[in-house]
């Protein structure tokens, strides 16, 4: 039985770097499954190394340089080791023995966004290129990234299995485009660093409502990817420009969210919704960012749905109550949203802008409609809406059916909790009208 510290340990650096590592190995053997192989080696040689020699200072250190180690070895035992190996050494001067001295600074510092584009590639379907990029880049599991396309899992892991087989016979290469081809892969590329970042925001899974190393990841590409097309403007001016205020409204989306971090769990560690939330432990200076990248990307004159979504984040943020937001205009937003972008879940949440501008039942008409549509019938958050609707409206059997109904779809510990304290309330006020 292994020491449940070295398995805690072991968990967050894998949560933490495995993207990070995994990016870095791809660039230097540019095969996927090769470098995927030698990170999973050095993660089982930790589970052993470290239970008989202890825990290193730096396991991201640690595990980044047992994997170009393992990736050696696989390499010898190739047709192509000479050729690759050649590179694997000119890439990386220092010695692979000094397992301490590797720190992140140390690391390639492009490597991830490289990674995304290669992923992104337009030799594969747009699906493809975003799952590969969850799956590689972001350490989700097929499960996870599954939960986030709507999609049955048996399907999504014959879909990552497909891409990645793809990239490797294509031959295709790792890296950035030219600028002038930036504009075919800027799509896909962002709509992975959205999904990462909401996954990172509330975990599909698990027993944590955030996971603060996919929030701060996504953040980090996004800072990355604005620099790169706003250097690439200068060549192509107008053609650059939608990808750059799309890149700028998703940075400001991201800051705009994740400025609420700190509010999002009262004391307990029970989930507080954005009207529970206490306003003043929002992280305001993040959030004037935010605000200011967006007013950067309307300035361009080139509106796109992360834009509009950021807009309505920022009513949001200037909000000084709940009472005091401005609904009306988030239901224009969302409406706006819809007809660039058409998808049930915009549909869900402009039917909730629409309950909190003009009623409950206004929403509740709204989603009655959506209810025949096949890719929300598992989807929790559409029950959860759902039933907070008609819980506004005090019809308390229906809204405890439809609590119980997104309790069985929630994966979420903190959001089943939140659903269950929800329930239990509901129950407490039919009680109380009956006696009544």
């Amino acid at each position: 039985m292994l020491p449940t510290q070295i398995l805690t340990t072991v968990e967050q650096t894998f949560r933490a770097a495995s993207g990070r590592v995994l990016a870095t190995l791809i660039g230097l053997c540019k095969d996927f499954e090769l470098a995927e192989e030698a990170m999973q080696d050095a993660f089982t040689i930790a589970l052993e190394r470290w239970r008989d020699e202890g825990i290193p200072d730096n396991p991201a250190a640690w595990i980044t340089t047992t994997a170009r180690h393992r990736l050696i070895d696989r390499l010898r035992r190739q047709q192509t080791y000479t050729r690759k190996l050649a590179a694997l050494q000119k890439d990386y001067q220092q010695p692979l023995t000094d397992t301490e001295r590797l720190s992140e600074s140390e690391e390639y510092p492009d490597e991830r966004l490289k990674l995304i584009f290669t992923c992104c590639h337009p030799a594969l379907a747009y699906d493809a290129q975003i799952a590969l990029t969850l799956r590689t880049l972001g350490g989700l599991t097929t499960e996870e990234i599954a939960h986030a396309f709507l999609t049955p899992v048996p399907t999504m892991a014959q879909r990552l299995v497909r891409a990645k087989r793809k990239i490797r016979d294509a031959g295709i290469p790792f890296g950035a485009p030219p600028a002038q081809m930036l504009t075919e892969r800027v799509d896909a590329v962002l709509t992975t660093l959205y999904l990462i970042f909401n996954e990172g925001y509330t975990a599909s899974a698990g027993d944590a409502l955030q996971r603060h190393d996919l929030c701060n990841e996504a953040i980090r590409l996004s800072r990355l990817l604005v620099m790169l097309l706003q250097s690439a403007t200068l060549t192509p001016p107008q053609s650059m420009q939608p990808a750059t205020a799309e890149a700028l409204g998703l940075l400001a989306l991201m800051l705009l969210h994740y400025a609420r971090r700190d509010a999002r769990l009262d004391a307990e560690g029970a989930l507080l919704t954005l009207e529970e939330q206490n306003r003043a432990h929002w992280r305001h200076e993040e959030m004037a960012e935010g605000i200011a990248l967006l007013d950067q990307a309307l300035h361009l004159q080139q509106p796109g749905p992360y834009q509009i979504q950021a807009a309505i984040s920022a009513l949001h943020a200037q909000a000084p109550t709940p009472a005091a937001t401005d609904w009306p205009q988030i239901a224009a937003l969302y409406g706006a949203l819809a007809r660039i972008q058409p998808s049930p879940i915009i549909e869900l949440n402009r039917a909730v802008a629409i309950a909190m501008a003009q009623g409950p039942a206004q929403g509740l008409a709204l989603l009655d409609q959506l209810g025949s549509v096949a890719e929300l019938a598992d989807y929790h958050l559409f029950h959860a809406a759902r039933a907070d609707l008609l819980r506004r409206s005090g019809q308390w059997q229906a809204a405890a059916t439809a609590y119980q109904a997104a309790l069985t779809r929630v994966g979420n510990q903190i959001e089943r909790l939140y659903l269950e304290r929800r329930l239990r309330e509901i129950a407490q006020r039919a009680e109380t009208t009956t006696i009544k």
